[in-house]
């Protein structure tokens, strides 16, 4: 009896000292590595609203409803960013169309709708969760509370070989019971403890049937160390370590062992769980220097990002050339790893307000012109209009001034939209190339009528000067001569001066030869052939207006010398030996009156033209 009792002791003291310890050693194992996990962060801030719905389908099938609520906590605020600036452009719109912005109403898209209903899914779901698990913990309370009584019930039997067994059935439907209320779990645990201490402190139960036990509960602990030495070779470290704790659980239920076999059976199960762990904190501190590395190139990229967001030129080159700066950045960017949890949100945002600020200003650029094009576009489409009206037509100096004229404005208005440029240009270029084309043509052949032309009109010349030198000349051939020489055609530009000066001097030469007319009828005739050649000419009419203001001036002059005249000779009328004066007055009226009645023929002539 004092053995058995010797050996209850034993019992006992290995009950006491039955490691609780493997779970309780390491309480935040696998909350520590879902930490570092999720230290692994996705960059929220380049998601557009398809990433958001994406993101928030899979986290509403996530088990893990603390990272789920932590993605969702950072993740709501940017899409409703992004809904927010939606509506804003809609109410815009709205208002532009003539709309009060009282009568807006926005109803966002299908991707808001479904976003929104992932967020109740999702929250619905951790509602539920942790309702059921609340509940689960309050049942496994209750259970447990009931294990305890039936505990205490044995402890106070008298029925030991029963008892014993029933002893046993309680313990495993206690080690597969769940967790309970935190609250509860300290003091449910010590009156556990408690009561198997008395239980075998108040029986006296067959020491075979304990070490039977205790090496049951030896191979299934054997078992235990085995499998968690096989988890050192697991890749995914974080299901290892998930496996590792389920089980410390399973250690932590199986009772006592032999005694001897305790502390070295514990350090080989508490030695490869060290290990693992180990394993584990290799891996997050590696992570650790990675998100920190991760974090400083992120800084400096941020550092070359942000004077993108004060940029701007009215030059299209640059915009494209930032546009491919900012661009291979942003590969930069998203290129660098995950970075700590607490950096991320602060530099993310930074990093993509400035790359939203620089793209913003390059879009209302682009609109602005845009709208400059548009405008750019009509004015052109007049121009191209008004070129196909003149194409055709037959006033060619002026419908000449005209296109070269449009052309001149084609220069000055820009550029148009690039899917209106060259169809607009080949229009605007075909209707003037058919025009000056067609001009030049003609042009090519009025060259070859004026150079013939000007044989002619060199040959009526040539006519006129032999003539005078045969002094065989009259008035009628001078007359069809001139006639015909007015009546030829233009002559090129450079040959107009020659040919009008060598006319006029033949001319001269030709009145000059002819002895049989008066001066006065040589004087008509010059005058008849000036006015015939201002009749030809483009500037005729306001020559012979000039020329006829010339002769008024003169015959004025001449009026007025008259009169001054007669009224010198009435002076001397009165005077003594005045006759030698009075006939030499007599003389200068006469003589002015002759002028006075040639220069009334040439202002009739004149008039008459």
């Amino acid at each position: 009896m004092m053995e058995d009792n010797k050996q209850d002791e034993r019992v006992v003291d290995e009950l006491r000292l039955s490691p609780a310890s493997p779970e309780e050693s390491r309480p935040d194992a696998e909350d520590s590595l879902e930490e570092g996990e999720d230290l692994a962060w996705p960059d929220l801030a380049s998601f557009k609203k398809p990433d958001f719905v994406a993101l928030l389908k899979e986290l509403s099938t996530e088990s893990n409803f603390k990272r789920s609520d932590a993605i969702l906590k950072e993740a709501r605020p940017l899409f409703d960013e992004i809904r927010q600036s939606e509506r804003t452009a809609a109410l815009q719109r709205f208002k532009d169309s003539g709309g009060i912005e009282e009568d807006f109403e926005y109803r966002g898209d299908d991707q808001d709708h479904a976003f929104d209903a992932y967020v109740k899914l999702i929250k619905d779901r951790r509602h539920q969760h942790y309702k059921q698990l609340e509940e689960q913990k309050s049942e496994n309370l209750r259970k447990k509370l009931e294990i305890l009584d039936k505990l205490r019930a044995l402890v106070d039997s008298d029925d030991t070989e029963h008892g014993f067994h029933e002893f046993k059935k309680l313990q495993e439907a206690w080690r597969h019971i769940g967790g309970v209320p935190p609250a509860q779990t300290k003091t449910l645990w010590a009156n556990y403890h408690a009561l198997i201490d008395l239980f075998y402190d108040h029986r006296n139960i067959y020491f075979e049937l304990k070490e039977l036990d205790r090496k049951k509960n030896l191979e299934a602990k054997i078992e235990l160390c085995l499998k968690a030495e096989k988890l050192l070779t697991v890749e995914r470290v974080r299901d290892a370590v998930k496996d590792l704790n389920e089980l410390h659980h399973e250690y932590k239920h199986i009772g006592p062992v032999p005694l001897e076999e305790k502390e070295k059976l514990w350090q080989r199960f508490k030695q490869a769980s060290d290990a693992l762990y180990a394993k584990r904190d290799a891996l997050n501190e590696a992570l650790q220097k990675d998100l920190t590395a991760h974090a400083e190139a992120k800084e400096k990229l941020l550092e070359q990002m942000l004077p993108f967001a004060d940029y701007t030129t009215d030059r299209i080159k640059d915009w494209n050339q930032k546009t491919q700066e900012i661009i291979a950045l942003q590969k930069q960017w998203e290129g660098i790893g995950p970075i700590h949890r607490s950096k991320a949100r602060d530099l993310n945002r930074r990093f993509w307000a400035a790359f939203k600020t620089f793209f913003s200003k390059k879009n209302q650029f682009f609109k602005k012109l845009d709208g400059e094009r548009t405008q750019n576009l009509q004015l052109k489409t007049a121009l191209v209009k008004r070129a196909m009206e003149l194409k055709d037509s037959e006033q060619r100096d002026v419908a000449g001034q005209e296109l070269k004229s449009l052309q001149a404005q084609w220069k000055e208005i820009g550029p148009v939209p690039e899917r209106y440029r060259d169809k607009i240009y080949k229009e605007f270029k075909e209707a003037c190339d058919h025009f000056f084309q067609h001009q030049r043509a003609i042009i090519s052949q009025e060259d070859q009528q004026q150079e013939a032309n000007l044989q002619q009109k060199e040959t009526i010349c040539a006519t006129l000067e032999q003539t005078a030198v045969l002094k065989t000349g009259s008035l009628e051939q001078l007359e069809e001569l001139r006639n015909r020489f007015n009546e030829i055609g233009f002559v090129p530009r450079k040959a107009i001066s020659a040919i009008k000066s060598r006319f006029s001097q033949a001319v001269e030469l030709y009145i000059n030869s002819i002895d049989s007319i008066s001066s006065e009828k040589k004087d008509q005739t010059r005058l008849e052939v000036q006015i015939s050649e201002l009749k030809h000419d483009p500037q005729g009419e306001h020559k012979i207006y000039h020329k006829e203001q010339v002769i008024r001036k003169k015959m004025g002059k001449l009026e007025n010398d008259i009169a001054t005249l007669r009224n010198n000779m009435e002076f001397f009328g009165r005077s003594r030996n005045a006759d030698k004066f009075k006939d030499d007055i007599q003389k200068q009226i006469s003589e002015a009156s002759e002028q006075l009645d040639t220069l009334r023929k040439q202002l009739k002539m004149l008039q008459t033209a």
